[in-house]
């Protein structure tokens, strides 16, 4: 039987068609006026897709060089910082601080739970000097979705002076992030997520307060240097070798984008998020997130079926791939993505063949029960389907 390889992860992510066949154009030197083009036109776009009037700069790396950048550049030995972390990106921001020699405050949720923008209120109140505050929009290891405006008010109200850092390279595209209204200093995305296009492009929002920041920071940085990238850009250029292919590829996939409009492309993520939830829960399987994220839904697997063996049984059964828990989650639960270029038949025949591998499993599930739940939540969500006439 043809089984049609479909990746149903929370990053990389399905390429959209016309941004892949960009990829494939002969190649484009990067001190050319041709390619100068591309630049300006990604850098304008770029605020669009992000939502803001700031800059944003980026890098040829995955995310992580863009949430080290956002560490070098802003920040000086001994500074201290408080970090949300309620998964295993929260961990890298974790880990990353303290590679930089940063005094790191934490408030810690369990896995599973989002963060208290109660409890980074009191820690907050009773820190001292704090010059920054980093934390995830999603966190997508677990699914979770942390309350980025009020996390960011609380931090401006008790603390003005420290930066608020976002890891949004889940979360953009998918949820609601007004970068200037709640005063978001440093945003972070990459290019595999709701870009729709390959990993290998970084980036990074900049508010007017980071930049005067940025002047005093005594952190070594080179390559991730933003200010040798922003003055680069002012000359229609790049500091370093770019990333030619993917740029190109982004700026289609970026107009596209620009097509369908923003908040259609979150609302498309949030439309299949909740047609999602509502099949998990016809097949009577647990939510993992207690605040769900629409980037991705992770799911509890059943008393008794490992999430490795859910996994697995997808890709080979359907070609589909599924992400799995991480770390001390691998085993446990599943995560499906809703992210970039996904669509409803895309959710469907996911959610048919999991009902066929969970029964090859053992897992007594009344098939099509998920499907059809879906159905029926799309026709609520979406007013221009309705349900056929009785006959």
């Amino acid at each position: 039987m043809i089984r049609k390889p479909r990746l149903f992860t929370p990053g990389p992510t399905p390429l959209l068609p016309e941004a892949q066949a960009a990829l494939a154009a002969p190649a484009l030197h990067h001190r050319t006026a041709a390619f100068r083009g591309v630049l300006d036109r990604v850098r304008d776009t770029l605020k669009y897709f992000f939502g803001t009037t700031n800059e944003v700069v980026f890098f040829t790396s995955s995310g992580t060089g863009a949430m080290e950048a956002a560490i070098a550049n802003f920040f000086s030995p001994g500074d201290r910082v408080l970090v949300g972390t309620a998964g295993k990106f929260g961990e890298r921001w974790v880990e990353l601080a303290n590679a930089y020699g940063l005094q790191v405050e934490k408030v810690e949720s369990p896995y599973g739970k989002a963060l208290s923008a109660d409890k980074i209120k009191e820690t907050l109140q009773q820190l001292g000097d704090l010059r920054g505050v980093f934390f995830q929009a999603t966190e997508s290891s677990t699914g979770v979705r942390h309350d980025t405006e009020s996390i960011a008010r609380i931090t401006r109200q008790i603390r003005p002076d420290a930066l608020v850092v976002v890891d949004a390279i889940t979360g953009l595209g998918t949820s609601e992030l007004d970068i200037d209204e709640w005063e978001l200093d440093v945003v972070i995305g990459g290019s595999q997520k709701a870009l729709m296009v390959p990993p290998g492009l970084s980036f990074v929002s900049v508010s007017d307060r980071a930049w005067q920041r940025a002047k005093t920071a005594k952190l070594p940085r080179y390559y991730f240097d933003l200010q040798k990238e922003r003055e680069a850009a002012r000359k229609h250029d790049t500091a370093f070798t770019p990333a030619t292919s993917l740029l190109v590829g982004l700026v289609v996939a970026l107009d596209r984008i620009h097509q369908l409009g923003r908040a259609n492309l979150i609302r498309n993520a949030q439309v299949l998020a909740d047609c999602t939830r509502h099949a998990v829960q016809a097949l009577d399987l647990k939510l993992f997130a207690e605040v769900p994220a629409d980037a991705l839904t992770a799911v509890c697997a059943p008393s008794g079926i490992s999430s490795n063996d859910i996994e697995k049984q997808m890709n080979e059964q359907f070609g589909a791939v599924v992400a799995n828990g991480q770390g001390s989650m691998k085993g446990k639960i599943f995560r499906i993505a809703h992210l970039g270029y996904y669509d409803f038949t895309d959710m469907v025949g996911l959610i048919a063949a999991l009902e066929l591998v969970l029964t090859s499993l053992g897992y007594s599930c009344n098939l099509g029960a998920g499907v059809r739940a879906a159905q029926n939540r799309f026709i609520e969500l979406v007013a221009s389907v309705r349900e056929p006439a009785s006959r």
